[in-house]
This record gives structure tokens, sequence and C-alpha cells, in this order.
């Protein structure tokens, strides 16, 4: 029988994390399991994490007070948390590592088939496209929001229920050993892995610490499992064949298991291509633009063949899939305007195929106005990177480019040094201006692409240009 919550017990938890008890009853029953005593609910098991900016333990005593049933704490702080009605409190040695073991336990006390998901671009894209074709006939767990992490996954795998047949789990990273340990944690069936780029450089050193990060999943997953890599990626394929695991290729060369031929773009409107594989093919019609968005598809589509869906259903899905927010989405606003949101995230590679798929959507007519914000976690390679930014914009022939953040400067300097009029190219301070710039020169049928990494938080001139109209 799968576990479940609301019948698993203090005693249950103590084995898989190795704790040591200290408090209690070990027939007490937990109703769930929550790490921010906000969100406590009567008979909860509290779990205090220690962060960058907070240490749980200083509020155990508060989720106690909202109903928390019991405590899993680190051993230095067991003597510390002030309790009433004896709850079950264990002590383990490493909270974090502790969490991920319980989950990887969770994870096996379900009969699921878990997909994991990680890439430098695409990931989330690729994770909510594979849902959309699982969902069509099976109960499916699907990781929401950012939580891809050494916490947001494990949290994830607690909602792991008896219902779910099939789970999509998304795995970030900025450092070494954060895949394998995901990997160890999630036991994934299939493990995909969309592409390598220039993301976390300064924490990983160069592309090829990026591409020896990721490939952490090729090395860790079951020899029983079966591997999703994109095929035109050369480095990622040479990083990755060392490990001699079962892997299924994706993308558009002809080598490929699972590719796409006979691609129509059909700019704002999306794309169709055939799907082929294994001798078969099928025609997709993918319903959100951008060419990129054909080699998550690709990687969608490869992960379902892996897990044995039908063909129909995977165009059905990816068909279904209507794009998500911040992720290359179209806002359309009066008078034929339309701004390509993209702003969730940035690097290097995530904003060329993004700039290819805007050339992509155009025409010669069309008026393009581009605003950046700087592109975080590149180290020593970030001010090539946002030279290279504006580099890039002048080359697509923006009418403005607007950019915010730190390196605004060099990614004007960059676009002017490569033929963009000074007139043309800006750095701003805030997002109101950005805002303001935008909306003074945008004219009737332009174009409005955004994006930047998370903390740029560019979505405010999303707002800002939707408030306007």
């Amino acid at each position: 029988m799968s576990a479940q919550w609301g019948k698993i017990t203090a005693e249950e938890v103590l084995g898989p994390i190795k704790g040591r008890w200290i408090s209690g009853k070990r027939h007490t029953v937990f109703s769930g399991l929550s790490t921010d005593s906000r969100n406590i609910r009567q008979g909860d098991l509290f779990w205090a994490l220690r962060g960058e900016r907070f240490d749980g333990h200083d509020f155990a005593q508060k989720a106690f007070d909202q109903g928390a049933a019991g405590a899993v704490v680190e051993g230095d702080y067991a003597g510390r948390i002030i309790h009433s009605n004896n709850p079950a409190i264990i002590a383990v040695d490493d909270g974090l590592k502790a969490l991920g073991d319980l989950a990887g336990w969770w994870r096996h006390q379900h009969n699921v088939r878990v997909a994991a998901i990680t890439g430098s671009a695409g990931k989330t894209t690729t994770k909510d496209m594979t849902a959309c074709i699982l969902k069509i006939r099976n109960n499916t767990l699907v990781t929401q929001g950012n939580l891809n992490n050494l916490i947001g996954l494990p949290l994830t795998l607690f909602r792991l229920d008896s219902a779910h047949q099939k789970a999509v789990l998304e795995m970030g990273m900025n450092r070494f050993g954060e895949i394998a340990r995901l990997t160890e944690i999630a036991g994934p069936d299939v493990g995909a892995i969309t592409n390598v780029g220039m993301a976390h450089i300064e924490g990983l050193g160069s592309i090829q610490g990026v591409a020896r990060a990721k490939v952490e999943l090729v090395e860790k997953i079951s020899s029983k499992a079966k591997m999703v890599i994109n095929g035109d990626d050369g480095l990622l394929m040479e990083t990755a064949a060392r490990f001699g695991k079962d892997i299924t290729t994706f993308g558009l060369g002809k080598g490929n298991n699972v590719r796409a031929s006979e691609i129509t773009n059909r700019g704002h409107e999306g794309s169709s291509f055939r799907l082929n594989y294994h001798g078969e093919s099928i025609v997709v019609n993918l319903n959100v633009p951008g060419i990129q968005n054909i080699s998550n598809a690709l990687a969608a589509a490869a992960i379902c063949i892996c897990l044995g869906e039908h063909p129909e259903d995977i165009a059905r899905g990816l068909y279904s899939f209507t794009g998500v927010k911040g992720r290359f989405s179209l806002i359309h606003l009066n008078g034929g305007i339309t701004v390509v949101d993209d702003t969730y995230n940035a690097n290097p590679s995530s904003l060329k195929a993004a700039l290819a798929s805007v050339a992509a959507m155009v025409n010669q007519r069309d008026r393009i106005i581009v605003g950046l914000g700087e592109m975080m976690e590149l180290g020593d390679a970030a001010v090539k990177a946002h030279l290279d930014a504006g580099r890039m914009v002048a080359e697509l022939g923006g009418r403005r480019f607007v950019a915010i953040g730190e390196h605004a400067r060099e990614m004007v300097k960059g676009a002017v040094e490569s033929g963009m009029g000074h007139e043309s190219a800006v750095a701003v301070e805030t997002h109101d201006q950005m805002v303001r710039l935008i909306k003074d020169d945008m004219r009737e049928g332009d174009l409005i692409f955004l994006k930047g990494s998370r903390k740029m938080d560019l979505g405010k001139v999303v707002d800002g240009l939707n408030e306007q109209m």
C-alpha cells in the first residue's frame, strides 16, 4: 500500500531519515509535512531547515502553537526548542539531506513512473508539454512553479498519493552535485536534458562545467532507466556518452531517434511539423510561437515515447499546450501591438534562441522593440555575454533597444558597436523608465520583446505596458 499522509507515523518517518528520537509518542500520526511555519495545518510534521536568511528552528514553537504534531530538527538545536503537549521530535544531523532521504523513500512507496527534466533552457516548457501529454490518460503529478531544487523537489514528491500513475519533475541547479542528489531522490524512470548553455557560469566555471553538472543525471540514473538527450547539442552528447546509458536522442538532425521534418512556421500562430520516430511519423501542430518550442516539443515527445504513450496522445497533448506565462508568451495590446513576454529568466543561450524565434515571427515591415534585463550568475563571462546580447539585438534589426541592470551599458555598447544608432539604444535605471520609453516609441503593429533574469523582474514592465493600454 502507498504511504499516505494521515496514516504515516513518527516511527515510520524515523527509519528512512536515520533520525534520533527526542520526545513524544512514536505512534503520532502526521497529516502532512511543511517547511514553513506559516503554512502549518493541524497535525502536520514541521521540518526545520536552515537557510541563508532564516533558520527554521527559530519558528518551531510557532509551528507547535499552530498545531504541528511533531518536528524534525538538527541535533544541535533539539535542546533549544521549547514545546508543550509533548510533540514528536526527531533529531537528524543534516535537515536538508534528511528531507531528501524521506522524499526518496516516499517516492518508492508509490507505484508511479517518474520523468525528470533538466537543461539550461526549455526545461519548464518541456515539463509542461510532457504533462499535457501524460494527463490525457494518467493521473499525473507535476512540479509547480520553481519547486525544482533540493527543497522544492522533495516537497513535490510528498504530494504523491496512491492515485498518481505518472510524475513529471523539473530539476534545477547552480552548482556541482545538485543534479546528482536530485536524481538520487527522484529515482526517475526517464531522465531528459534539453540542452547545455551559458547558465550558472559563476558557480560552474565554463560551459564544459555546465555540461558536467547536467550529465550528473545520466551518471546517477538507474541502469534500467532511459535517458532523453538533445542530439543536436554536440557538447552534451560528448559529455553524456561516457556513462554508457540507454539514450534516446531528439532534435532536428537526421541522425536523431526523435526528430522533426516538414516544419511550417506560422509566426504568431505557432508551427507544425512531422514527428518522426522508430520508423513511424505523425503530424504535430503547436499553438505556441517560437522555433525553440519545436525542440521542447520533441523533448516532451521523446520522454513520452520512452514512457509508452500513444502517438495520437502525443500529438493531442502538444496541440493542447497553450504556453507558460513569462516564457515566450504573447500578449496582444490595442492597435495590433504584440508583446512577447519572455521575462521569467534569461541566459545567453536562451536569449539567442528567443531572438532567433522573434526574427522568424516578423517580416520586413514589422518594427521590433527590445527590452532586456541583465543576465545573472555569469561570473567572468558577464561582460562579454552582455556585449554579445547587444550585438544580437542590433543584428535582429530592432527599432528601439532599452536595457536595465548592472550590465545594461555593456548591452547598449554592443548594440551601438554593431550599427544601432546611439539614439535608439538606451540604458535605464528603473522599470518605469523602460515602460515610458517603450510606450513613447511604440506604434501600431509593433512587436515588443522583453527578456531578463528572474531577479530583474521585467514582469513589471509587462504589467506597465498593459496598464498603459
